[in-house]
C-alpha cells in the first residue's frame, strides 16, 4: 500500500504540506520558494536590488531603495533575537539609536573627531554588542511579558536620556538634547567619501547581503538549531544539556550589533540624528516586517520589508490620496476574498458589497439628498466611481465621526456572530468601513497609513498565522 495511512509517520509527516496547500497564493509562494536554494534567492534578490539605481531617480532611491534596506537590516537584527531565539525584546530600537548617536559622535562635528567609516563601524557595532550583553546579562532570568517590559522601559529610557539627560562631556552635551547631533560625516572608506544616493545604496546593499550571508550560515549551525529549540521550549532545551543563558546573550549581542550597523548608516545617510527618530513607531514598523515576513524567515523579512515600505511610501503626505485610496479598497477586497472560506463565497461577498452599496446611495439620494450631495477628496477614476456608491453627505460635519463608532461596535457584534449570520452581517460592515474611510481617514494620510497597515496585518495573520514564509507552530487552540 502506497497512500499514507492515518496513525503512520508518513501521514502525519505530509499534514503541514497538506496544509500549506489550502493556504493559496501565500502557501504556493512559501513552497516554491522552499525549492530554490538559498544562494539562488540571494543572487536574484542581489542582480534585481543593484539594478534599482540605473532607473530610479536620487529621490526614490532614498525613499523605496535605502529606507528599504535599513528595513532589512533592522528586521534581520530583530529576527535573531525573536526569530531565532524567541525573546521578546522591546527596546531592540535602542539598539539602532545607540549605534546612530554613536556614529554621530564618532565621525562629524559635534566633538571634531572625524573618524573614518573603517574605525567607527566596527567600534560602534562591538560597543552596542557589549549593550545588548549587558541587557542580556541583566534579563536572563525573564521570559515573555517580563521581558518585553524590562525591554521595553530600556528602550524607553534611552529615548528619554537622549532628548532630556544630554550630559556635558568637554563642554558639550553629549547627545545634543532635542536637537540631536548634526554635520554628520558621510561614510568615508580610505580617503573615499560615499556621498551621492547611489553610492551609499549600493554600500548598503552589501552590507544587507554580508548580513544575509552570515545569518543563513549561523541558521544552519548548531547554534541556529540550538536557538530554535530555545524559541519553542525553553525548559525543554534546558533539560537536554542546552546551554539556555549562553544561547540568549549571544542572540542579543548579534541582534545588537546589527542595529548598530544599520545605526551607523543611518546616520551617515541623513547626516543628522534626533531623538525623534528612535520613538515607538520604528519599533512597531519593524516588528511588524519580521511578523509580516514570518518569524525566524530571512527571506521573510525582505519580502515584508519590502511590502511595508512601498505601502508607507505610498500613503507619504506628498504623494496622491488616490494612492490611498487604491491600497484601501485592495485590502478590503484581500480581507473578503482571503479570508473567508470558500474562496467563491469571498468573491461573492465582494460583489455584494458592491450592489449593497449602489442600493444605499440609491435609497438615500431618495430620501434625503443632503446625505448623499458631498464630493470625494480627489479626482480620479476611482473617485468618479466612489463618488457614486459611498454615502458622503453635504453639511452633516460630525457624520465621520459617527460612522467610525458605529462602526468600531458593528465589528464587536461581528466577534459574538456565528454562521451564516456572521457572513451576511459582513456585508454591510464592509461598506460602512468603506462610508468611514472616504468620510474621515483619506484626508489624513498619516492617520490612513496605520490603519491600512493594521488592516493588512489583520488579513495576513487571518489567513496566514505564521506570516508569509514563516513555519507553522504546533500548538492547541
Amino acid at each position: 500500500m502506497t497512500e499514507p495511512r492515518v496513525g503512520v509517520d508518513d501521514w502525519v509527516a505530509q499534514h503541514e504540506e497538506r496544509v500549506e496547500e489550502r493556504k493559496g497564493l501565500a502557501g504556493l509562494l512559501g513552497r516554491w520558494l522552499a525549492y530554490v536554494p538559498a544562494w539562488a534567492r540571494l543572487a536574484v534578490f542581489a542582480l534585481l536590488a543593484a539594478a534599482l539605481p540605473f532607473w530610479m531617480d536620487r529621490g526614490d532611491l532614498f525613499a523605496y531603495g535605502i529606507f528599504t534596506l535599513l528595513y532589512i537590516l533592522l528586521g534581520l537584527g530583530l529576527n535573531v533575537v525573536v526569530g531565532y531565539a524567541g525573546l521578546l525584546d522591546l527596546g531592540y530600537v535602542a539598539f539602532f539609536g545607540i549605534g546612530a548617536y554613536s556614529y554621530g559622535i564618532l565621525s562629524s562635528d559635534h566633538y571634531g573627531l572625524h573618524w573614518s567609516a573603517f574605525a567607527s563601524i566596527p567600534l560602534v557595532m562591538l560597543g552596542t554588542a557589549a549593550v545588548g550583553l549587558v541587557l542580556g546579562i541583566t534579563s536572563r532570568r525573564l521570559l515573555g511579558d517580563y521581558l518585553a517590559i524590562v525591554t521595553l522601559f530600556f528602550g524607553q529610557a534611552f529615548v528619554v536620556f537622549v532628548n532630556a539627560a544630554n550630559p556635558t562631556v568637554r563642554g558639550q552635551g553629549l547627545t545634543g538634547g532635542p536637537n540631536g547631533v548634526a554635520d554628520i560625516d558621510p561614510l568615508r572608506f580610505v580617503g573615499y567619501e560615499l556621498t551621492t544616493r547611489g553610492q551609499q545604496y549600493l554600500f548598503l546593499l552589501g552590507a544587507v547581503c554580508v548580513v544575509l550571508v552570515a545569518l543563513h550560515f549561523l541558521s544552519e549551525s548548531r547554534t541556529g538549531r540550538a536557538w530554535r529549540a530555545l524559541r519553542e521550549d525553553p525548559l525543554a532545551a534546558q533539560a537536554m544539556g542546552i546551554p539556555v543563558n549562553r544561547l540568549k546573550l549571544m542572540a542579543f549581542a548579534i541582534g545588537a550589533s546589527i542595529a548598530g550597523l544599520a545605526g551607523c548608516v543611518f546616520a551617515s545617510v541623513l547626516t543628522a540624528v534626533s531623538p525623534g527618530n528612535f520613538g515607538l513607531p520604528i519599533l512597531i514598523t519593524i516588528y511588524a516586517i519580521v511578523i509580516l515576513g514570518g518569524i525566524g524567515s530571512l527571506t521573510g523579512v525582505v519580502l515584508g520589508a519590502i511590502v511595508i515600505n512601498i505601502s508607507f511610501q505610498f500613503l507619504a503626505p506628498e504623494n496622491p490620496q488616490s494612492n490611498a485610496r487604491v491600497l484601501f479598497f485592495a485590502v478590503l477586497v484581500l480581507l473578503l476574498v482571503l479570508a473567508v472560506r470558500p474562496r467563491w463565497l469571498g468573491a461573492a461577498l465582494v460583489g455584494a458589497v458592491i450592489v449593497f452599496g449602489f442600493v444605499t446611495q440609491l435609497i438615500v439620494e431618495a430620501i434625503a439628498p443632503s446625505w448623499s450631495g458631498g464630493n470625494v477628496t480627489e479626482g480620479g477614476r476611482l473617485a468618479d466611481v466612489v463618488q457614486n456608491w459611498v454615502v458622503i453627505p453635504q453639511g452633516h460635519g460630525n457624520f465621520g465621526n459617527f460612522a467610525y463608532v458605529a462602526l468600531v461596535v458593528a465589528i464587536l457584534v461581528l466577534t459574538r456572530l456565528r454562521g451564516w449570520w456572521r457572513t451576511a452581517a459582513l456585508v454591510p460592515i464592509v461598506y460602512l468601513a468603506a462610508v468611514v474611510w472616504e468620510n474621515s481617514f483619506v484626508e489624513q494620510p498619516q492617520v490612513a497609513r496605520w490603519i491600512l497597515f493594521g488592516s493588512l496585518l489583520i488579513a495576513l495573520m487571518t489567513v496566514r498565522p505564521q506570516g508569509l514564509l514563516g513555519t507553522p507552530r504546533v500548538e492547541i487552540v
